[in-house]
């Protein structure tokens, strides 16, 4: 059953939405006519919730935002007919963002790595799941379902979009069922990188080490320990001029990080829609 209207988790409030004018959630509902349009859905695909609203051309909320659980197993058919479904209850719109935990390349998916599993992250792999998944035509299935034309990204990447200020080498963290990042140079999106599949420390991957199944294994301490270290690495690697950390779990670095970190309202994999549709990238 998707979660319709109502405030925000307390835990999302106490961040700040991009593009509001202050800490706490965006204005919903107050546009103007001559403000509504192009409307954007724009659907957040998690790997524990999906999430969707409706963006009016200025950036603001038209809708609460509704949310569903992921299941599992999870293969493509059943994911473009629960995103059907959770966004019934939304206003109409002109055009779709999706934002996808996975490398994405002209709506194709490449990779799906929650999505292949049998139950969700960290257990097996199923292969014909993972056939399904790959070069599976997201972006066509959604807007045949939807009868919207479709744009979608990875969803780090989408987040992005909507926090970067458009000056020097910016980097996007996420932080939520699993890792993960983007890079933007002034503003322009530089080719996907999964990192989180890398290497980082006793032989398992930056997802196996700071995704949600290892908070909730070793708890907040320990964990954000390791992500200041995941830190240290990336600022090593890229040389970035400002790092913004989102997803769900980016709440719990908060007053551990230093200034030159921001971190993000989880709403960003919502509001970074309409940007989607204002750069040239490979759809």
């Amino acid at each position: 059953m998707a979660t319709v209207g109502g405030p925000l988790p307390p835990e999302e409030a106490q961040l700040v939405a991009p593009g509001a004018p202050g800490p706490g959630r965006v204005a919903l509902g107050s546009a103007g006519p001559g403000e509504l349009h192009p409307a954007t859905l724009a659907i957040d695909i998690g790997g524990t919730g999906l999430k969707a609203s409706v963006l009016g051309s200025d950036g603001r909320l038209l809708a609460d935002r509704v949310r569903v659980a992921t299941p599992y197993p999870c293969p493509p058919g059943r994911m473009v007919d629960l995103l059907a479904g959770l966004i019934a209850p939304l206003p109409a719109s002109d055009r779709a963002s999706v934002g996808f935990p996975g490398v994405v390349r002209k709506g194709l998916v490449l990779t799906a790595p929650h999505f292949v599993t049998e139950s969700g992250p960290g257990s097996p792999v199923v292969a014909e799941l993972a056939s399904a998944w790959q070069g599976f035509d997201l972006a066509g299935a959604l807007e045949a379902r939807l009868d919207l034309p479709v744009r979608v990204a990875n969803d780090a990447d989408l987040q992005g979009w909507a926090v970067v200020s458009g000056h020097g080498l910016e980097m996007v963290v996420t932080l939520g069922t699993g890792v993960g990042t983007a890079l933007f140079m002034d503003g322009r999106l530089a080719p996907h990188l999964e990192l989180a599949h890398h290497p980082f420390r006793k032989g398992e991957t930056y997802n196996e080490q700071i995704g949600d199944a290892a908070l909730r294994r070793i708890g907040p301490r320990k964990w954000r320990s390791r992500v200041l270290k995941a830190i240290a690495n990336f600022e090593t690697l890229v040389n970035y001029d400002r790092l913004y950390l989102g997803g769900g779990n980016a709440r719990h670095m908060a007053g551990h990080v230093d200034a030159s970190i921001t971190i993000v309202d989880n709403l960003a994999g919502i509001l970074g829609g309409i940007r989607l549709w204002e750069h040239a990238i490979a759809h």
